[in-house]
């Protein structure tokens, strides 16, 4: 295919996969896809153990990583933060609001004791280590979301010679990412899955494009709702070098999703994934939930904390929630989530990350061939 995605990646089919799974990315990047780690959860101990394993899996496929270096977050300018030093600034308040809440579902709220010097969610320093590990292992993409990425970022991009994509859910936002240097735009629209614009993919993208080809040629990549070859097609008939997708994933068999959420995924229609700043204290669509509706609906809610607090506040509860679930809680069911798009209306069942790349190139081809036969009439 030709595609500026293809030629800077070295793929044959210009569809990135992002999972926090490192299952996923190798079995995408096998298919012919390009895998993309999630690495925000990492440390740089635990990302090198999940790069080795991706490397002695992957059969010598091309994959990338992804991390999440905030540009505004509550805590921007502030020195060594630690995620101890946080815990101490949430309200007593919220707290007590949470636990009330798992209470009355049956859930004993468990918290987990970190390090004393455990870094700060999305903590930038921490995001730059990831990156200085995965530079051992033979990355071919670094990218970040929530901001324009730092600029130590694509400085060690150039050097390695590795492009940096940077995800955008604005116009505006895309120019400033140009103007910085990125090499590669993810032109994510409202309908995707976890932190997103409130402009749509179908608009967005266009718009992005027509923007920045007066300022410098950067692939596009579109993002956001995309579960099928048909809409990928339709994305690059727009002008989209590709597409970027995340949510299709959860419901394969490789997935870090649990038996419960794939089930609720199944069952799900599009508007049950609703924009929530209830899990990380910024706009996120998630999977509508007994959380998302206490958070944003419930009239007796303190309101979701900025980032980083409601992260540190969700963290201990969603894993408390998922034990109870696991554990045969069924009232726990009511509570379980997990960032996913609009997408989530078409998936109906659950399959291996290799059958949902093919499916997404005989899709693909079908509906280039349909677009040729009516330009031929």
């Amino acid at each position: 295919m030709k595609s500026p995605i293809c030629d800077m990646l070295g793929i044959e089919f210009p569809l990135l996969a992002f999972s926090h799974c490192r299952d996923v990315v190798a079995a995408v990047s096998r298919a012919g896809g390009f895998g993309v780690l999630g690495a925000t959860v990492h440390t740089p101990d635990t990302l090198e153990r999940e790069l080795k394993w991706i490397d002695d899996h992957i059969d010598g496929k091309p994959y990338g990583i992804d991390v999440l270096i905030p540009e505004n977050i509550s805590t921007a300018g502030e020195k060594d933060v630690t995620w101890k030093s946080l815990e101490a600034r949430v309200p007593q308040e919220h707290r007590n609001y949470t636990r009330d809440l798992l209470k009355k579902y049956d859930i004993e709220l468990t918290t987990t004791e970190v390090a004393a010097d455990q870094p700060q969610p999305f903590d930038g320093k921490t995001a730059l280590q990831l990156l200085e590990v995965s530079f051992n292992h033979p990355i071919r993409l670094i990218a970040n979301a929530l901001g324009v990425p730092p600029k130590a970022m694509i400085e060690m991009g150039k050097t390695h010679g590795v492009p940096v994509a940077a995800l955008v859910g604005a116009k505006e936002h895309a120019l400033r990412q140009v103007a910085a240097g990125v090499d590669i735009l993810v032109v994510q629209g409202t309908e995707a899955g976890g932190h997103c614009g409130e402009v749509s993919t179908m608009v967005l993208v266009p718009e992005v494009i027509k923007a920045i080809r007066k300022i410098r040629d950067v692939p596009v990549l579109a993002a956001g709702g995309i579960m099928t070859g048909r809409q990928m097609a339709a994305c690059m008939a727009m002008g989209a070098a590709g597409a970027w997708t995340g949510s299709v994933w959860l419901a394969t068999v490789e997935s870090e999703t649990s038996e419960i959420f794939r089930e609720k995924m199944i069952a799900a229609s599009s508007r049950d994934a609703v924009r929530s700043k209830g899990r990380t204290g910024k706009p996120a669509r998630q999977l509508r939930s007994v959380w998302t509706d206490a958070w944003d609906r419930a009239p007796d809610s303190p309101g979701a904390l900025p980032m980083p607090l409601q992260s540190i506040l969700s963290r201990d509860a969603f894993n408390s929630i998922d034990r109870a679930a696991a554990s045969g809680n069924a009232r726990a069911r009511d509570l379980v989530s997990y960032f996913v798009g609009q997408g989530v209306g078409l998936i109906d069942s659950v399959k291996s990350a290799g059958a949902v790349v093919q499916e997404f190139k005989e899709e693909f081809a079908e509906a280039v061939e349909h677009m040729n036969a009516l330009v031929a009439e």
